[in-house]
């Protein structure tokens, strides 16, 4: 079979080409053809010069106006030009190309295609393609080109060339799916729907591929959910942890009182706990809903119960938050539990330490990252693991857990707003709960949803709240064409931002492309007020809390789905200052103005979620992506919320009639997979 063949098999790659598709996760030409495009290059109609917005590459057609002129010096020459039509007048740069002064006609009809920046002088378009009248722009209407996620030293074109060899050689008979469920659905056959996501004709044969490939790896997934919670209703509670009356008194002594949501939501856990079978279950709450102390409250009653619990956080500036804030709680109402710390750049020595006081059971309460689950790692007598979405407590991870003795109680947090439909399919394993009030002490966010003619309003806005002492925080969405020119954007627009700001404000950016180390030691620094604006793309997502930080700016707007923005502006209103975020558009389009301005309207990220699902169409598949919730490769929850719900309902139907394929299934070949 073609798909388990290793990489180094196929013609054209040598040993240096299969070590750099290794750094992509690709080792076989399965993992090649599941190597979906990031993105296409989508070759769309002319439009008028009015209409051209930042940001976006896009194709406009008109008259050469003027000189063709060429500035710069030997390491950068900039040829530029005007195009006028009906509407206005373009501004275009070429960079490095000073013969084109000679072969750009005066007067002539010409149609260029290229990226829209907006500049000091207005907007540009950036080094674009050249079509002149003869050489049919049409013909490329609509076409579709895959752009894919790279590293260095490895080219669009040597993917797609790698790509295509195996699709030629792929066995047309073999089908995933049986039969009767593709044709119940109308789905595309596998072959097709694989050399059509990687090289579609036109948009339709992409969407119609697309939505095979989806309902497929949905499928999956929900079929692997449906084994892990038989697998969990199996499993008897070695840990049965009676409510302590020290709990109950802890609470009472808060400095603020539970909303009932939350005390609704510690009475589900405890009783689960205390119950004759292992707790699954996921607690939804907003941002600012306060699960955090739902879960020191299970943590806690484990602990005085004279068991372990185990808090695993994404990132370790994270972890170490957790850990600053549990310990300061015990400390200040004299509760004798021991608390740790673990995380990945301790050092051997102090790993060491921590590995002792959790063997011997002296550690009660144990936070940190991925680190709780290595080989070093023993527990005593491990009863609740504490986890969040990013790091969704799967088959692995319970199979390394219980390695360590016993099966584990599990409370799955989540701030991710999904309506309650969609929550009960991709969370099929846990009982949920949902933490829908915010305390009464938070002060709801001001938000505003503007164009670029209000940026200059917006940094003297945040100059005002620094000069009070307060943080701001500013997002930069993705750049599509390249992952490095994702880096540059922010760093370029940091250094813009700081000539702008003066040298009494510190900006600093923060990117993906950072080891977590960097991105850590940024995020401790802002969290102590050292860095005053924050330049990030939406790394900043999973970050920590930071009360004094008050204006988030989000600009690009349009770029990002709803579920997500409301996320970022999470960030902010923290604290007990009033907060502000700022919505900034490019996009001149109705349609996405009315979707921000639900945002507007409300800070409720249920509703938002409910909003985000109605507005979504077909269209939109280019442009706006959720941020990876549930690590699916091509799906994405609110995009494709009706094809998660028909998955859910073949599952259904395959368990119900006892399919002989769903029997089978460990043995069928070149299925989408998810890790849970």
């Amino acid at each position: 079979m073609i798909e388990q063949s290793r990489i180094r098999e196929l013609k054209g790659i040598g040993e240096k080409t299969e070590k750099l598709f290794q750094k992509l996760g690709i080792y076989t030409a399965g993992d090649l053809l599941r190597y979906y495009p990031r993105s296409y290059d989508v070759y769309e109609g002319a439009v008028p010069v009015s209409e051209l917005e930042e940001g976006r590459v896009m194709t406009v057609s008109g008259l050469l106006y003027g000189r063709v002129q060429v500035s710069g010096n030997r390491q950068m020459q900039v040829t530029t030009a005007y195009v006028k039509d009906i509407t206005g007048t373009l501004r275009v740069n070429w960079f490095n190309m000073p013969f084109l002064r000679n072969t750009l006609a005066k007067g002539g009809r010409i149609t260029l295609r290229g990226r829209i920046m907006a500049r000091k002088s207005g907007i540009v378009m950036e080094h674009p393609e050249i079509y002149y009248p003869g050489e049919k722009y049409e013909e490329k209407l609509d076409t579709l080109q895959p752009i894919y996620g790279l590293t260095a030293g490895l080219s669009n074109n040597a993917v797609v060339k790698a790509i295509k060899q195996v699709i030629e050689n792929l066995d047309l008979t073999k089908d995933a799916l049986p039969e009767e469920l593709r044709l119940k659905y109308g789905l595309a056959e596998y072959h097709d729907a694989i050399r059509e996501i990687h090289f579609p004709e036109d948009k339709e044969s992409f969407y119609r591929a697309r939505e095979r490939l989806v309902f497929e790896e949905f499928l999956m997934f929900i079929i692997s959910l449906r084994r892990l919670k038989e697998n969990n209703e199996k499993l008897v509670n070695e840990y049965v942890m009676k409510k302590t009356g020290q709990v109950d008194e802890f609470i009472q002594k808060l400095p603020y009182e539970l909303t009932k949501a939350q005390k609704r939501v510690w009475s589900d856990i405890a009783k689960d706990m205390a119950s004759d079978t292992v707790m699954s279950r996921l607690v939804q709450g907003d941002v600012g809903s306060g699960k955090t102390i739902v879960a020191v409250l299970a943590l806690l009653n484990t602990a005085l119960n004279g068991c372990q619990g185990a808090m695993m956080a994404p990132t370790e500036v994270l972890a170490r938050q957790h850990y600053e804030s549990v310990t300061k709680l015990l400390e200040e109402y004299k509760i004798p539990v021991k608390t740790v710390l673990l995380t990945g750049s301790m050092s051997i020595k102090e790993k060491r330490k921590v590995y002792d006081k959790i063997e011997c059971g002296l550690a009660k309460i144990i936070i940190g990252t991925h680190a709780l689950i290595q080989d070093k790692v023993f527990y005593d007598n491990l009863a609740l693991v504490v986890t969040d979405e990013q790091h969704r407590f799967g088959v692995k991870q319970r199979e390394a857990f219980a390695g360590k003795g016993g099966a584990p109680h599990v409370l799955v947090m989540s701030a991710t707003p999904i309506p309650r439909t969609l929550a009960i399919i991709l969370y099929g394993d846990l009982d949920i709960s949902v933490i829908d009030e915010l305390p009464a002490n938070r002060l709801p966010i001001k938000n505003c949803v503007v164009d670029t003619g209000y940026r200059r309003t917006a940094y003297a806005f945040m100059k005002k709240q620094i000069a009070q002492g307060r943080q701001c925080y500013i997002i930069c969405p993705m750049v599509e064409e390249s992952e490095h020119l994702e880096v540059e954007n922010v760093i370029d627009y940091t250094e813009m931002l700081q000539a702008e700001m003066g040298n009494e404000i510190t900006v600093t950016c923060l990117h993906g492309r950072m080891r977590q180390t960097e991105k850590d030691g940024i995020m401790e620094r802002f969290g102590r007020n050292e860095i005053q604006i924050l330049v990030s793309t939406t790394v900043i997502e999973v970050g920590i809390d930071v009360p004094n930080a008050t204006v988030m700016m989000i600009e690009n707007a349009e770029r990002f789905g709803l579920a997500q923005l409301h996320q970022l502006r999470g960030r902010v209103g923290r604290g007990r200052h009033q907060s502000y975020c700022i919505f900034m558009s490019s996009s001149k389009s109705k349609e996405t103005k009315e979707r921000l301005d639900i945002l507007n309207r409300t800070n409720d990220g249920f509703k938002i979620a409910g909003e985000d699902l109605r507005l979504r169409g077909p269209g939109d598949l280019f442009g706006i992506r959720q941020s990876g919730l549930m690590d699916f490769r091509l799906g994405d929850v609110y995009q494709d919320a009706a094809l998660l719900q028909k998955a859910n309902e073949a599952c259904e139907w395959l368990l119900k009639n006892e399919n002989e394929w769903l029997k089978n299934l460990s043995e069928h070949e070149g299925t989408s997979s998810v890790i849970i």
